[in-house]
């Protein structure tokens, strides 16, 4: 299963904002420099994880970004199935209907690969996914 955009730069801004740590300022452009995205693109992202309360926004001056502890224990299965509105690996129906519709397995067959997908996500947490040894992130509020 592939991920949109959108949901693989929410994620990476809320790998950025989990390793930044709870205090520290970081900003739309900043999480854009790091992700290789433009910022409107993170700016959208963001948006959704601000409804979906994973990330708080502070306006103003000292403002920023800031992970918020729901977002910091998110598991990872349940924040991609919110992002990407746990669509279909394929669409059977669509404009033209696929005619083996009425005696395929192969629906079956992709639903039970994307829940098995979504079920190993879920033993991840994203403070797991930006508390890695190996993972080496800094965040620098622009000046």
């Amino acid at each position: 299963m592939q991920l949109t955009r959108f949901s693989d730069l929410a994620l990476r801004a809320m790998m950025l904002l989990a390793s930044a740590g709870p205090d520290r300022r970081v900003t739309t452009g900043s999480i854009a420099v790091h992700v290789n995205a433009s910022e409107h693109h993170v700016a959208k992202a963001v948006t959704r994880l601000v409804g979906l309360q994973c990330v708080r926004a502070v306006r103003g001056r000292s403002g920023g970004l800031f992970l918020t502890e729901h977002g910091r224990s998110m598991r990872v299965g349940t924040l991609i199935r919110q992002l990407e509105n746990d669509r279909e690996v394929v669409d059977c129906i669509g404009d033209r209907p696929c005619p083996l519709i009425a005696a395929c397995r192969l629906r079956r067959a992709l639903d039970d690969a994307k829940e098995a997908f979504y079920s190993e996500l879920d033993r991840h947490t994203i403070d797991d996914l930006a508390t890695s040894p190996l993972l080496q992130l800094t965040i620098t509020s622009p000046k």
